[in-house]
This record gives structure tokens, sequence and C-alpha cells, in this order.
């Protein structure tokens, strides 16, 4: 058998005859009924009731009026709210947003619908194939097609493209536009962010006429699965350089955890066709030539032979229609790789757990109830083959390995070895530790029930959790797979010892970022090692007490992991148990992809420069994943070598991974965005979400090299100069009383960027434990970007006057309507309210001082708000329309499937009373990035910081 320790290039074979490279939920069908006949005359009484109990003449204001009669903060609830009696809901101030769909988008949402994060569904057109849109004209501004914005491109190419000569644009005719610059005041007095701007579609990406081979609306990727910090790339690096802005894509390979949800196209019959010099999979881009007998590749323009059975079904045993095939109409689509991408038979699914037995670990229930989610979620594992294998381990002081037999053996029970060795451990027997799923699934389901038992009264306080991962790499190195640790104390013995070196005098200090470091190089040395042998590790942390996330998440760092932080998890507690149960389960079931490589190939002229995420950089441009997760999200940026000449340039990711069920496939994507030589037009594309994930990296990797100051100062001082560029460069100097001018399409960069710094991972504070902090850190660079926007400026949804769709399954969709976001200010929060407050980790259910009774029963049961659990909770279940209409609202911001990111967490919630456990409300109070909570800086102040730097 070939060696694991490199199996793979993505890339198979060279024609040519050089060597093989080989570096390389809320279930809607359940939906709350429709509300009761008379709910609005009942919202009516509360709504009295509000009045009388005190809520005040002013009470529902939430703000100051501010000249011209437009509220700042929140205006009043409608009549008919849970609160201000009798007043008419003065209509929604504008914020400066256009009522057309935004930024040209011709499917974007009409306002008020419920926002999907600009990202449209696969297959949804794209730029390519629609006409330029109308100039996303701010309210009241003159059209800029009268305008005449400077933003005339070169004349495009004409290219020979497709299976007939396409026609050429008629002489005289205009060269083709690309978004226009919109510029926008974003201050205060201006048109200032409003929470919706985070919805909006990305900047079209607007391609030539015939710029693809099939005039498919797929032949562009969705920004689902790659988005291009900027959707018009300069043409040279000069220009890159002089905008300020970084050139990068956003890469989330999978937007499922199951393949039942995914919807890209597999090609079976294996005729994969690329370019002989640069290896590039043919694609909607390509251009065939010589009677289509040949192909020209679009990011190197070599021309390459078609293959002879590109026309041909084998299984059919006919021909096809070439126009017709997955890889010439879908930007991203699969192929079941041929017997040459692979140098060993695909890997099976190898799952070992190991597990805590320490005092710890068995008196927080986390043995018995990893136990138990396993034993219910064996019929969950992906096991389509038959192949996959499980395998048990457990450590205190010492290594226990479980030997289970057969299903049908003379022996059903399953054997504990110990081995006491920490130093150099040994496989006590070279069999049986990792046994097929299939073959042994009635006897380890009984050794699954029987483990708490055999440590129910255990009292050794040792871990040598670094012994164990080196003892579960022996026993799987030889074919690869993914070490499961679950663990509730610190590694305190053996190797890769630990010290509790946390010190609280250092919270909040420029010596914080020394607790941020790797406190023993062995977990960075092991997991290269691992990686090196397609070993993947994940690690489930669940200590009250100082566990070192921050040395303890490099195994996962390296090896294409995840590190799963639950701070004082303890069984006892329900929320916790059915918290951890729920994810594990998802966990267990996610169909992931094993020994996984991925290259991104790029237009000649361009070069991947740099690389974000969990993974090993194998090589300058292979990324390493052991196994690759379907919740992760990764950055590369790109650099411009060479001044590029063509009208647009195409990007391409290839995974090459083997499925649960054994198969070899290579996913690839591909991404085409238009080039420009003027500024307004890079700046009229820049992708804001796109742009602030980057920057999520770059802080990240800023705070752990030079510490959490620097971080921050990095992240202020890059949105500064940006203000300042645009201004230079493109704002004129026209803005008067002291405005700060920037593009419509930005306007929400510097809030993103505020959130950031005030996120719980960069966040200045002398109250945060290393531990969270550093778990934080681990989310800002891996999250999927809808779901790292929502981290960094989490959701605001106010309850008790919630519109009577709000909480109710659409008509058209059966998908639950959301109350409208508000922006995350107290100023936006009444007294007598009800807020569901979510950053995508955590969720809070704020309860306002004034709340009458009447709300407080119908959603919690009782009219007595002393007597309602503070803290963790879950919310009770009630036959009240009001409480079925909450609970709907929070379940489904709860569940991330609705964002297009696959996830498996599900938010713990909090219920927070405004004149309750002030700990409690300051916690919340720190979500609201608008504010000043925890000695920070509020908007306006950050604003007024921006406006006096820019200007001066």
């Amino acid at each position: 058998m070939a060696s694991p320790q490199q199996p793979y290039d993505d890339g198979g074979p060279d024609p040519e005859g050089g060597q093989v490279n080989q570096d390389g939920a809320y279930d809607q069908q359940q939906s709350a009924p429709a509300p009761a006949a008379g709910g609005k005359k009942k919202r009516d009484r509360y709504a009295g009731q509000a009045y009388e109990f005190g809520a005040g003449a002013n009470a529902g204001l939430g703000g100051q009026q501010q000249a011209g009669g437009q509220f700042q903060g929140s205006p009043a609830p409608a009549a008919g709210g849970y609160g201000f009696p009798g007043q008419q809901q003065p209509a929604q101030p504008s914020y400066g947003m256009p009522q057309q769909p935004a930024y040209g988008d011709p499917n974007a949402q009409a306002p008020g619908q419920q926002p999907a994060y600009g990202q449209p569904q696969y297959g949804a057109p794209q730029g390519g194939y629609e006409p330029p849109q109308p100039a996303y004209s701010a309210q009241g501004a003159p059209s800029l097609i009268q305008q005449g914005v400077q933003g005339v491109t070169q004349q495009f190419q004409q290219m020979g493209v497709g299976s007939a000569p396409q026609p050429q644009q008629p002489p005289g005719q205009p060269a083709m536009r690309l978004n226009p610059l919109v510029p926008v005041d974003i201050s205060m007095q201006g048109q200032p962010f409003h929470v919706s701007d985070l919805d909006q579609a990305p900047p079209l990406i607007i391609l030539p006429p015939n710029s693809s081979a099939t005039p498919s609306p797929h032949a562009n990727c969705p920004p689902k699965y790659v988005r291009s910090t900027l959707n018009a790339m300069p043409t040279t690096a000069s220009l890159l350089k002089k905008s300020k802005l970084p050139f990068a894509l956003v890469i989330q390979p999978y937007a499922t955890l199951h393949d039942a949800e995914d919807d890209v196209p597999v090609q079976y019959d294996q005729v994969i066709a690329r370019c002989r010099r640069c290896r590039t999979y043919i694609n909607p881009f390509a251009s065939f030539l010589d009677h289509s007998h040949r192909w020209r590749c679009n990011m190197c323009n070599l021309t390459n032979d078609v293959p002879q059975s590109f026309d041909w079904d084998s299984v059919k045993q006919q021909s096809v229609d070439r126009w017709q095939r997955p890889e010439l109409n879908y930007s991203v689509s699969e192929f079941v790789a041929p017997q040459e991408y692979m140098v060993r038979a695909p890997q099976p699914l190898i799952y070992l757990f190991l597990f805590d037995v320490s005092y710890a670990g068995v008196s927080s229930g986390l043995l018995a109830t990893a136990a138990r989610c396993i034993l219910e979620s064996l019929e969950r594992i992906p096991n389509t083959d038959r192949r996959t294998r499980l395998g048990f381990m457990a450590v205190d002081s010492s290594l226990h390995y479980f030997q289970v037999p057969r299903d049908g053996s003379e022996s059903n029970e399953a054997r504990m070895l110990v081995v006491s060795d920490l130093d150099e451990p040994f496989l006590p027997t070279p069999e049986d530790l990792l046994v097929n799923l299939s073959e042994c699934r009635a006897n380890i389901e009984t050794f699954l029930e029987k483990l708490q038992g055999m440590f129910a009264n255990s009292t050794n306080p040792s871990s040598a959790m670094g012994s164990a991962l080196r003892a579960g790499h022996k026993l799987i190195s030889h074919v690869g797979g993914k070490m499961t640790v679950l663990s509730a104390s610190l590694p305190n013995i053996g190797y890769g010892q630990l010290q509790t070196r946390e010190d609280k005098k250092l919270l909040g200090t420029s010596k914080e970022s020394s607790l941020l470091q790797t406190q023993n190089a062995f977990y960075k040395s092991f997991a290269v090692e691992c990686s090196k042998t397609q070993v993947s590790i994940d690690m489930f942390l669940f200590s009250a007490q100082y566990q070192d996330v921050a040395s303890l998440s490099n195994l996962p760092r390296y090896t294409g992991g995840q590190t799963y932080f639950y701070p004082a998890w303890n069984a006892a507690r329900t929320e916790d148990a059915m918290k951890f149960a729920s994810e594990f389960s998802e966990y267990l079931s996610s169909e992931i992809g094993l020994e996984a490589v991925l290259r991104v190939r790029t237009t000649t002229g361009l070069r991947p420069s740099a690389f974000y995420g969990n993974f090993f950089n194998r090589s300058s441009d292979l990324c390493a994943f052991p196994a690759m997760p379907r919740d992760q999200a990764y950055v590369v940026e790109i650099a411009i070598d060479e001044s590029i000449t063509k009208a647009f340039v195409c990007l391409q990711v290839g995974v090459l991974h083997t499925t649960c069920n054994g198969e070899r496939r290579i996913r690839v994507l591909t991404l085409s965005i238009p080039t420009t030589q003027i500024l307004a037009e890079v700046y009229a594309s820049a992708d804001q979400l796109a742009i602030t994930a980057y920057f999520s990296h770059k802080a990240v990797e800023r705070a752990l090299s030079s510490g959490l100051d620097a971080a921050r100062d990095a992240v202020q001082a890059k949105v500064i100069e940006l203000l300042q560029t645009y201004k230079k460069e493109l704002g004129g100097g026209n803005m008067g009383g002291g405005g700060l001018q920037f593009p419509v399409n930005m306007r929400g960069l510097p809030i993103l960027f505020l959130g950031l710094m005030k996120n719980l991972g960069l966040r200045k504070s002398a109250q945060i434990p290393t531990d969270l902090r550093s778990a934080a850190l681990c989310l800002l660079s891996t999250l999927p970007l809808p779901l790292l926007m929502q981290y960094i400026y989490p959701r605001l949804y106010s309850l008790h006057d919630m519109p009577d769709d709000a909480g109710q399954p659409s008509p058209t969709t059966g998908a639950i309507t959301m109350p409208r976001a508000l922006n995350l200010s107290s100023g936006n929060l009444v007294p007598f309210g009800l807020y569901l407050l979510d950053d995508g980790q955590t969720q809070f259910l704020w309860l306002g001082r004034d709340a009458v009774p009447a709300l407080i029963a119908d959603v919690f049961g009782t009219d007595d708000k002393a007597q309602l659990k503070q803290g963790k909770t879950t919310l009770p279940v009630l036959d009240t329309d009001m409480n079925e209409r909450v609970r709907a609202v929070v379940e489904k911001s709860a569940d991330h499937r609705g964002l297009g990111a696959g996830s498996i967490i599900r938010p713990p919630m909090y219920l927070v009373r405004e004149d309750g456990e002030p700990s409690l409300r300051l916690w919340a109070q720190t979500l609201l990035v608008e504010d000043r909570a925890d000695q920070g800086v509020s908007w306006a102040q950050f604003l007024g910081t921006l406006r006096e730097k820019v200007l001066s």
C-alpha cells in the first residue's frame, strides 16, 4: 500500500508525460398555526395595559426626535403592539436606502421581505447574462446615467466562443459600463448605516456579452460558494495598491451539511478535460476552436484537444450534446475521479473517539452524555459503503483501549486494555481496536451502554490527553481518519503537559496576548504530523476551569478540524445537555470530505499569495485537509504579478476529496470577474462583507503574532485609510458640513470594522477569560461568511410589536417570516419591550423592566416576571398565539440553514431581565455594537474619530 503521507494531488496525471504532482431546524411543517380571531384586539388590550402599567406617555419614543421629524433610535411600536398605546407608528426612516432593489440586482428582495444575506440560491441568474442595470441611485439623486459617471471600461476583446460564431458588437456602440459609483454621506447627518445594508446582494459581476461557451444562467459562481472582495478587478498591481482594497476570495466549498440538501451537479462518466499546461478544468468560460475539436484554456490561453469521449455517453452507448454537459453550464460542478487520480484505494470513514474519564469528565456528565449521543447517532453516521470504522479510547492518568468483538462472536463483551506507559504508549493488540460499524453494530451499542458504568466511581484528577493523542495517531495513521476528542480537563501529565497559566491581572493589558500563544510546541508539531498522515482532529472542550484553548486549538487548526467550546458545561442542566446532544449528532451525521486538497488556479498574471483557515499549507499553493468539514470557509489572497490585458479574469477552485461512501471526487468552482483600469469602478464593485471576512482573518493573525492592541489598531487604521483614499482619489473634496463620503455598496464597512474590534475575540476588556477569547478567535477565522457577519454584527428583533405575519409561515415559501431587524443600539430598546438578540452563537431574550403582565403571561406562562428563570433557559410551549410566534422566530433565527451556510451550532438562549441580574444584562449589552458598552466607543464616537482623521 502506498504511504498515506502525500497521497493525492488535486490534479491527476500530466498528459504530456510529466510526473504526477503528489504534493498534493425549525420544521416548517410544524409551524405555528394562524393567529386566532381577535388576536389584534387582544394586543390592543396589552397596549392599553402597558400605558396604565407605567410605560408612561413618552416611553415609546425610544430616541430623540431630530429636525425634520425623523426619529433617532427606534420609532414607537404600531398601535396593537404590547406597548405604547394609541399612537400611529411613524413611517420608518429610509436611511437613504433606495426603494427599488439595491445595487442594480434584478433579484434583490423588496423592502420588508426577509433578507437572505444577498446570496441568491444556487442557479440564480448571474451578471454575465443580465443587461447592465440602471444606476442604484440614492433617493433624490439624479440618475447616474444622466450624470455621465466616469467609468467607461476599455473595449472588450471579441471572443470567438461557443458552438457558433457570436455576433459582434455594433460599431459606434458605447463600451459596456460596470457598476457605477454612488457616493453617500455615511455620517449621522447624511445617510447613516442601517442593518438592512448588510442584506444587500454583492455588487453585480457584469461580464461582456457572450463571455461563456453556453448561455447558461449558472455559468458564473454564486457568492455562497466563492465571493470576491472585488467584483471588478484592477488590471495592474499599482492600481490595486492605490485603491488600498484587498483582492481575495472567500471560499466555502460546501453550503450544506448533507448531500441530500446539496444541488451541485455530478458528472459520473469520468471524462475530465483539463489544460495540459496549467491543469485548469474545462469550464463555462473556455472557448472552442477548429469546429469544436479543440478548446482554448481561459486561464493560460493554451489550445487543447477535446477528449474523444466528450460527446459520448458510455453508459447509454450513444452520442450526447456536449453543450448540455454540466461542466460547460454550471460554474460549480463535481466529477467522479478516474483511477489515475489516486495512488491508493479511497480511505474509509474512520472515527476514533477519545473520552476524558478523569473526575471532571465523569462528574460533569460528559462521558455519559457523549456515549448516549453516539449510541443514538449510530444510524446517522455515514456508512453507505458499509466500510465505516469506529474506535474508542479513554484517558485519565492511563490509556484505556476498548476491543469490541464482532457480532455473533463467542463473547459479546468489549474488553478494556489499560496502558500506563505515557512516554512510549504502545498498541496492546494490533487488531479489533478499529471495528467495522456494520459488522459490530450490536456489540458497539452494548459497549456504549456500559461505558459510563466502567468509570462511574472515578476520582482520578489527571488527564494524559497528549499521550492519548499520540497513541490514537499510531492506531489510525496507516489509514487516516478523524480523532474526536471530548475533554473536560487540562492535559496535566504526559506528552503535551500544560500548566494553568491564566493570570487575571494580565487581562486587558498589553501582556494578555502572551496567554493567547501556544504554551507547548507539541500541539503544533503533532498537528503537522497528523496532517501528513491524513489524520484530522476535532476538539470538544467542556471545562469549568482553565483548559488552555489557545494551545489545544492548534490541533484542529492544522488538520482541517474545528474547536467546539462549551464553557462550564454540565449535563445536569437540561439546556447544556440538549445543546451538546443536538450539535454532536449533527457533527456525526455530516458528510465530510476525506484526504482532501484545495488548489486555486488563476488567469496568467495572477497568483494566490496567502491562505487563511484551518488546514496545512503543504506547498506554495496547495492546502491539505485530512478531513474537510462542511461548515467552514477559507480565504485566499490574490496577487497581481503582471498587467492584465483581458476583459475579464477567471479564478478556479479545485477540491479533490474522498466522499464518505468511498468515491474520489473533484469539486470545481469557477468565478469570472471583469477587469477595469478605473479606480471608481473598483470601489463601486467592492463587496463589503467579503472585505470584512478578509480583515477578520488578518486581525486574528495580527492578534496572535503582535497582540490584541495591534490587531484593533490595524483594523481602525484600515478603515481610516480607505476613507482617506476615497476622499483623495474619488471624493473630489466637495462634501460640505463635515460629512464622510463613501460608496453606497461599502456603507456598512465602518460599522462592521467597529463590530470586529468589539467582538469577544478582539475587544479590549479585563473581564474576558482567555479560553473564551481564544475560542472566539477560532470562530473569527473559520465561520462561513453569513455566520461570520452575524457574529460581528448580531441580529436584533423586536418581538412585542411584531407585524401580524411575523412568526408565521410565509404563504409563498412556507418559511417563517421574521420581524424586521433593528440596529444594535439601546435607543431601539423600549422599557416595555421583548427583544431577541442573536449573534449566531448565543441568543438573548431581553425583557424590558416595564413589560406588561399580559405579555409575560402569553409568552412565559406566568404574569409575574420575578418568577422567570434568568440565565440559560428554554421557552415553555404554551397554547397562545404569541408564545407560538415568539418560539417560531427564536427557532428560525437559530436555524442557520436559511442563511446558506451549513453549521452544527445550536445557540443557547439566555433570558435577560432589564431590571435583573447585572452581569447578564452587561453581557447582552456588549453585543449592542453601536453603544459604548464595556468601556468601548459608541458608533457616534467612532464616526467622530473617523471624521477627524479623514478630514484633517
